[in-house]
């Protein structure tokens, strides 16, 4: 595939290092580079969106022209603060926002969840299990794009909905990095075994 990244940063250079490997064509690109675009346009099969989300909307809203048309994979988690607060608390979600500044292009929530460590693994299996990776989306065509990118990592998707569901996602990140983070707690710890889930 031709994937274009708009960021440079660790997330970029992360997921961007594991699909060149895969075998992909990959260029990233940034704005105080000034090649941000170039990368867009590259990205005929997928976009990573790797910046800060305090920057997403504007970057996307420049961007719109250029996007019309493509996957654009949004890996964005609007949390802040010395609590890890959910900064789009109350909605809509940071991906519906995004998908609002470029609404040519097929938006798909995915890989918010991790730190851009666990992305360098190869593959990220722990106890034997590969990392389960949700994704939101409402295009199917995208959706399929980027479960063939996650398989890649040696990952599994998850199908978590439509991109009105993006938000669960973004709180879910939220929650997540204020344990992990905030209280060094093991976070993994919360969910039981899948036989006692529930019917």
């Amino acid at each position: 595939m031709r994937i274009g990244i708009i960021g440079t940063g660790a997330m970029a250079q992360a997921l961007g290092g594991r699909w060149k490997r895969a075998g992909h064509h990959v260029v990233a690109g940034s704005r105080s580079r000034g090649d941000v675009r170039a990368a867009v346009e590259h990205g005929a099969d997928a976009v990573l969106l790797a910046v800060p989300y305090a920057a997403a909307v504007d970057v996307v809203t420049g961007l719109e022209p250029a996007l019309r048309g493509r996957t654009l994979i949004d890996c964005t988690n609007p949390v802040g603060g010395p609590d890890f607060a959910l900064l789009t608390a109350g909605g809509p979600a940071a991906a519906e926002r995004i998908a609002r500044a470029a609404p040519g292009a097929r938006v798909v929530k995915a890989f918010n969840l991790c730190h851009e460590s666990v992305w360098r693994l190869t593959p990220p299996v722990f106890d034997g299990r590969p990392l389960a990776v949700p994704v939101c989306g409402d295009h199917e065509d995208a959706l399929a794009v980027v479960r063939a990118l996650v398989r890649d990592l040696g990952c599994e998707p998850l199908d978590a909905g439509g991109l009105h569901r993006a938000g669960l996602l973004e709180a879910t990140a939220a929650l997540l990095i204020g344990l992990w983070v905030g209280q060094g707690a093991d976070a993994q710890a919360i969910a039981p075994p899948r036989e006692f889930a529930g019917s």
